[in-house]
């Protein structure tokens, strides 16, 4: 694959093995074309290659020592003690956070199981008790994210108040002394703010679950309290005042930065679709999307989010056949002329933040009319 230039449009990829990739030729004159939307024809071919059967031996080791690592991390912390060394556990943990939100990724995207009720269990396991985030908050808000990425007034992910993924949101904004300096510096403040990724997700569930409108079950409202409770009730038992204060800002503060630094390759820097867009399924998924390239430990720290083309094309597609798709997808995509971005992940990230210094920024001021001419 090509790397991705500046630009959002990179050129096609280079092409993959031809025995991995079965993409349909041409229909000979005086044939019918291939049956259905282009996308139907894709999702045939990712059907006949087995690649949305479920995976449930991957899932089951893969919770299981996400589990167990997560156990050992709060038992090296109670073992530690009142510790200076707790930081380095904080930093751990933070780790194994990000993980269990991953899987609570697939739960809510049913990779796991084709149960609807397994897979919520499993979503609630992971994100209410595990991590204190509302499971049903944030399948809702995530799939309206799927269903128009990186459309403007559709998009939740890009309605953020303290950035503008657009010059027009700059516009709107940027009212008022501090928030115009917001928006101007937003590209040099994006990764501090991620700090506070974590607290934000936690409140935004606890108002969720806790709202007169709440859609949301007792049961998930009882894991959450119960994850809130524990929490601050392990640090602060085991830690002194100040050292809780500072396991607590580190932990939470990496966990948000490592969620935030793993889904903003994915999407910022790529085309931002006006809200009357009517791009086909196909194009507006692709063309809003961005893979990172990488080897397995690239898909073990992003969560498999660095195939965010096939994700977005194949939501329930399991986690680790992602990475087998990518041939097929990339191929089809040449073959429609379709532009198939990917990149390193070092790039991603400069492109991401140019963009946001690119929307953020200041329109220039039209200029002054000039007084007609006098006439003889």
């Amino acid at each position: 694959m090509s790397s991705a230039t500046p630009s959002p449009w990179p050129g096609p990829p280079a092409a993959a093995p031809p025995h991995l990739v079965p993409v349909p030729s041409p229909a000979p004159d005086g044939q019918d074309p291939p049956r259905g939307s282009e996308y139907a024809q894709l999702s045939r071919l990712i059907r006949q290659a087995g690649l949305l059967r479920r995976r449930p031996g991957y899932y089951g080791w893969k919770i299981a020592a996400t589990a167990l690592l997560l156990a050992a991390g709060w038992a090296g912390f109670i073992l530690v003690g009142d510790s200076w060394w707790t930081v380095a556990v904080a930093v751990f943990l933070a780790v194994m956070f990000a993980q269990m939100g991953f899987l609570g990724h697939d739960a809510g995207h049913k990779q796991i199981s084709g149960s609807r009720r397994a897979n919520y269990l499993l979503g609630v396991l992971h994100g209410n008790l595990g991590i204190g985030l509302s499971y049903g908050w944030w399948v809702d808000k995530h799939n309206r994210h799927h269903a128009h990425p990186n459309t403007e007034g559709a998009d939740p992910d890009i309605d953020i108040s303290a950035i503008a993924f657009s010059a027009d949101q700059a516009r709107r904004r940027g009212r008022g002394r501090v928030r115009r300096l917001m928006m101007r510096y937003q590209a040099f403040l994006f990764f501090p703010m991620l700090l506070g990724e974590a607290i934000q997700l936690h409140a935004a569930s606890i108002k969720a679950v806790t709202t007169r409108a709440s859609r949301h079950g007792p049961a998930e409202i009882l894991l959450l309290a119960t994850h809130m409770i524990g929490y601050l009730g392990i640090v602060l038992l085991v830690l002194s005042p100040v050292k809780a204060g500072v396991f607590i800002a580190t932990q939470q503060g990496l966990f948000g930065l490592y969620l935030g630094c793993s889904f903003a390759p994915n999407h910022k820097g790529m085309a931002i679709l006006s809200a009357g867009d009517r791009s086909d399924f196909l194009r507006r998924q692709v063309l809003t999307s961005r893979n990172v390239r990488g080897n397995w430990l690239t898909d073990l720290a992003l969560g498999g989010l660095n195939y965010q083309i096939e994700h977005h094309l194949f939501p329930s597609m399991p986690r680790p056949n992602l990475r087998r798709s990518k041939a097929i997808v990339a191929a089809f995509c040449r073959q429609q002329g379709v532009p198939y971005t990917e990149t390193s992940l070092v790039r991603s990230y400069v492109l991401a933040v140019r963009h946001l210094h690119e929307a953020g920024r200041p329109a220039p001021r039209p200029p002054a009319p000039q007084p007609a001419p006098a006439r003889p």
